[in-house]
């Protein structure tokens, strides 16, 4: 069994200005997501098996979705997990069409995931509280979407590309 989810994995030059923000962010006694696990969640699958795992890439290689662009603009603070994170003010509903039919595929193949509405967003700590802090918004291109996996290791947790699609451009 593997830990799995699909995401949206940053370019090398959004991870960066994402590691930026981190450093310039005034939080004392939070737990920072390390740089190269900074991602957007689409769907959270939880654990699946090979057969699944299988089955669901199959599943999720006919979406096409035109590329879209998120602005991270907003500071977030979620006391249930206790996560501060990076959300959108606005947003079109290419990543929603995005979310709901990875939604669907996983559905398809007898995982069931979150009911709650989608919502683009970048954990940048656990463990936090709220902050206030300006900062210059985040412009994520996105261009495609992967399927992650979750590894756990006696230093901590790492995400691991397992496959990537494009995301398909509408001829016009």
């Amino acid at each position: 069994m593997k830990k799995l989810f699909f995401a949206l994995w940053p370019d090398d030059e959004t991870r960066q200005e994402l590691m930026r923000l981190q450093k310039a962010i005034d939080a004392k006694g939070v737990r920072w997501v390390p740089g190269q696990n900074l991602h957007a969640t689409l769907v959270f699958l939880g654990n699946v098996d090979e057969a699944t795992e299988a089955a669901i890439k199959q599943g999720v290689a006919s979406i096409s979705i035109e590329p879209f662009t998120l602005t991270f603009d907003q500071l977030s603070y979620w006391s249930r997990p206790r996560i501060l994170c990076l959300t959108c003010r606005q947003f079109g509903q290419e990543v929603v069409a995005l979310a709901e039919a990875l939604d669907k595929a996983a559905a398809d193949c007898g995982l069931q995931t979150d009911t709650r509405p989608y919502t683009p967003h970048i954990t940048l700590a656990r463990q936090a509280r709220a902050v206030e802090q300006n900062f210059t918004p985040v412009i994520w291109h996105a261009r495609s979407f992967c399927l992650m996996e979750s590894c756990s290791e006696p230093g901590g947790v790492y995400y691991k590309v397992l496959q990537q699609w494009p995301l398909a451009k509408i001829a016009t």
